[in-house]
């Protein structure tokens, strides 16, 4: 391996801009200042593999979303901090990619510690294999399996890390991570993708972070549904307990819209997810609203991202989150609002008013998340609001951190 002073620059680089967005805990800064990133990425310009981007290395033929990509490295960076991987620690990673996390992995957790990184796709699981050969990883065991069913015969684990995007937690899982073991995996629930870092206590994971992301879906989940309104220029992304019928709304968007606006205002560089996270802990008509270039075309109001907003959708009528700069207050030139469509419009847009305001109260509130086996009776979940899915029951309830 040719460790040139230019490759090292770029990746040193790299981790510069990473830290000074978002502080690391020293052994993954290290890591990352070690395992090469390039010699994953083979036939990649060393510069380009060393931007803050994803790459992908497997696209997928079936579908808009690659097969499996290399991950954007800041996104990586926040989820090893979120699993603190440690000395000796036995760790199991769900979705091989290109072998550079489990290098990560290996770096962290030492001679003493074991890493298995599972793929389902043969050529992924393949690459994998040999750029830790070729990166001196040769120690890390490479599986191809299916992701939903883990590695049970190398169990218990005392880490687990998902880097594909899951609807639910497979109960299969519950079986390899052992008691007191930790538990990271981008989760979608109601639209939006949160990694989620999880601690097992008993027959219960406990949340304890919540960070935004988004990653290639699993093979083999389908939970979340897609109804697509206005001859498909505008989709609705839901999960499967939510009622939402594209017969009731096949002419939502035929009358005009009602327009709604709260007082909470945003920076041009703040986000403002976390209206859409704190709803999921009490409102089940939340989901995610796509509108296209078409759609605006045709005069359906703009939605705050046209891509990825947060609707309330309920019978015959839905509601979504706007946005609007007006130059009011230069900190927060962008006042944000609620767009609603069908016969119960405005209570609609009224329910996400509150959300936001809600928000807009205390904006570092994050839900806590317990997730319990299917079948977990009611009498042993915490007190919280409940999404019920077919591995799973978790209960999410919110405290306020201004209190």
């Amino acid at each position: 391996m040719n460790n040139t002073p230019a490759i090292e620059d770029l990746r040193n680089r790299l981790v510069d801009e990473i830290i000074a967005k978002r502080p690391l805990p020293a052994p993954i800064e290290q890591a990352m200042r070690t395992v090469r990133r390039d010699l994953h990425l083979p036939g990649l310009d060393p510069a380009d593999a060393y931007t803050n981007r994803a790459v992908t290395i497997k696209d997928n033929p079936g579908g808009p979303l690659a097969l499996s990509c290399a991950s954007v490295p800041s996104t990586v960076a926040m989820m090893l901090a979120q699993l603190d991987p440690q000395p000796g620690d036995h760790i199991l990673e769900i979705g091989a990619g290109t072998g550079y996390n489990a290098a990560l992995l290996a770096e962290l957790v030492g001679p003493d510690g074991q890493v298995t990184t599972i793929d389902i796709d043969p050529g992924v699981a393949l690459h994998a294999r040999e750029a830790l050969n070729r990166t001196g990883y040769e120690h890390v065991r490479v599986m191809e399996r299916d992701g939903l069913k883990g590695a049970p015969e190398h169990a218990p684990y005392t880490r687990m890390i998902a880097t594909v995007g899951l609807w639910d937690v497979p109960t299969t899982w519950w079986q390899q991570l052992a008691d007191g073991g930790r538990l990271v995996l981008p989760l979608r629930w109601r639209g939006q993708t949160r990694s989620v870092a999880l601690t097992r206590h008993g027959d219960a994971l406990m949340s304890d972070d919540m960070e935004l992301c988004g990653f290639v879906p699993i093979i083999g989940q389908r939970g979340e549904r897609t109804t697509e309104l206005a001859n498909g220029a505008v989709r609705l992304h839901h999960d499967q307990d939510q009622p939402v019928e594209p017969g009731q709304l096949a002419e939502v968007f035929s009358a005009q819209y009602t327009e709604l606006w709260s007082q909470a205002r945003v920076g041009s560089e703040e986000t403002f997810d976390g209206i859409w996270l704190r709803a999921t802990a009490s409102d089940d008509t939340v989901c995610r609203i796509e509108v296209t270039k078409q759609a605006l075309e045709d005069g359906v109001r703009r939605p705050a991202i046209p891509g990825r907003s947060p609707a309330l959708v309920s019978g015959s009528s839905l509601a979504f989150l706007i946005a609007e700069r007006d130059n009011a207050d230069l900190e927060r030139p962008s006042r944000l609002g609620a767009a609603g469509y069908g016969p119960h419009a405005t209570p609609l847009a009224r329910n996400l008013i509150a959300h936001i305001t809600d928000w807009g109260t205390d904006r570092a509130a994050v839900p806590h998340m317990t997730i319990h086996p299917a079948g977990a009776p009611d009498s042993e979940l915490p007190k919280g609001h409940v999404i019920d899915k077919p591995d799973s029951r978790s209960v999410l309830s919110l405290t306020e951190t201004n209190a």
